[in-house]
């Protein structure tokens, strides 16, 4: 594996260290790599099929997930998903899951990227570490984006019932309340 040390795993769940799951050719068969803060694995599921796996471990499914982008932001086709928001695990598909060539980013590991005129991307991730993919620039761009809407609002949803409770320890003034007397 390009003279890495890499641990091969049968299955794997997505963590917060979890900052990219590609898919490899081993002989005939699509295998994942995945890439850690601090580490790297090589495990025999496919990559779409350890982000189902995971999203299933936190409560729901790839497909769960999907709909759930759909209904917060509107979109279909190569969606964002949140893998598990109180850890904002926010991973987002370099092509359509059903392509075997398909790999996912964690958003929160992204930290710069340089496009070549071959649609090609590299990122750069948090700890240097950097990857190439077959991606364009305006995809890549787009996916990115979209992304960090998802996270934006799934932040400020989660946010939402603190400031209703802090609302009821501290309250305001009760001067601006309508009387329920009427009078």
């Amino acid at each position: 594996m390009e003279g890495t040390n890499s641990t091969y795993l049968v299955e794997y769940e997505i963590n917060p260290d979890t900052m990219a799951v590609l898919p490899i050719e081993i002989g005939n068969n699509t295998c994942s790599r995945v890439l850690e803060v601090e580490g790297e694995y090589v495990v025999t599921m496919k990559p779409t099929e350890i982000v189902d796996r995971s999203c299933r471990y936190f409560g729901s499914s790839l497909k769960g997930r999907q709909e759930g982008t759909r209904e917060i932001m509107g979109v279909t086709h190569k969606a964002p998903i949140i893998v598990e928001a109180s850890n904002k695990i926010f991973l987002f598909p370099t092509a359509s899951p059903t392509k075997q060539e398909c790999a996912w980013l964690s958003h929160n590991y992204v930290s710069d990227c340089k496009f070549s005129l071959h649609e090609e991307t590299t990122v750069i991730f948090t700890n240097k570490q950097a990857i190439q993919l077959q991606i364009s620039k305006g995809s890549f761009q787009n996916q990115l984006h979209r992304t960090a809407q998802l996270r934006t609002i799934v932040t400020n949803r989660m946010d939402k019932p603190n400031k209703r409770i802090n609302f009821v320890i501290n309250p305001q003034s009760n001067d601006n309340l309508p009387n329920k007397t009427g009078i």
